[in-house]
């Protein structure tokens, strides 16, 4: 799979987004079995859906962000909220100068919590970004895709990004999944103690339950989801 957009300057000139979307990953373990650029490759496989389906620019991912409880674990790289955010914050002047003032953040990676606060203070003065997809948007595409798994028990490498990239990358999967189920529901520190404390593997989700048609499902219901975002963002501009 190609994670980098190939739109020439001509192409974003003849289109005239009013929408950039950027995608936020994670360099960081995924078990045995799933890449560390695991985040990067699902949020870039959302927002080329995104890039399909509406006139938006699409740019290039955030590839190393928050991820600070896989630091024991060999090969995760890290940067810290504020960097994430001034990133983001210069993304965004940079857009602004080209015209294009509206914002979505496709995020990869459930523990760059700053995203939120990025999102928040952007706002104060009218909607100019949204960070996508949402827990609601997740939690439909879980059902729509038929996925066995909840959002809380499947967290990390499990059934939903395994189906992913299944489906979309199939060459990132390696051998191993089936048997890499690891339930830990109960994680109360979590973000104190780091995962180790609650997986030897890496793996808390039950990735022998994926396929790529279930992936497949859960793109198109993100797809879909989306439309919601751009409406909220373009109503008013």
């Amino acid at each position: 799979m190609n994670l980098l957009p190939t739109a020439t300057s001509t192409d974003v000139q003849e289109l005239q987004p009013r929408v950039a979307v950027l995608p936020v990953g994670s360099f960081e373990q995924h078990g045995k079995y799933l890449p560390l650029v695991t985040d990067t490759a699902i949020a870039c496989v959302i927002a080329h859906e995104i890039a399909a389906a509406y006139p938006v620019h699409l740019l290039p991912p955030i590839t190393a962000s928050c991820s600070h409880e896989h630091a024991a674990f060999p090969g995760t790289v890290s940067i810290s909220a504020r960097t994430l955010y001034a990133v983001i914050d210069d993304i965004r002047t940079s857009l602004a100068r080209s015209g294009i003032h509206k914002l979505v953040i496709v995020n990869g990676h459930g523990g760059n919590y700053v995203l939120s606060n990025v999102v928040q203070e952007a706002n104060v003065d009218g909607p100019v970004v949204s960070l996508f997809p949402l827990g609601l948007d997740w939690d439909r595409a879980r059902e729509y895709g038929g996925l066995e798994s909840d959002r809380h028990a499947d967290m990390h490498a499990g059934e939903i990004e395994t189906s992913i990239l299944l489906h979309a990358a199939p060459e990132l999967v390696r051998e191993g999944y089936d048997d890499a189920d690891h339930d830990s529901w109960q994680r109360p520190f979590l973000l104190v103690q780091g995962m180790t404390e609650y997986t030897r593997s890496g793996v808390i989700g039950f990735p022998s339950l994926a396929t790529a048609e279930k992936g497949k499902a859960v793109l198109e219901s993100l797809r879909s989801s989306f439309s919601a975002h751009f409406d909220v963002l373009c109503r008013l501009s």
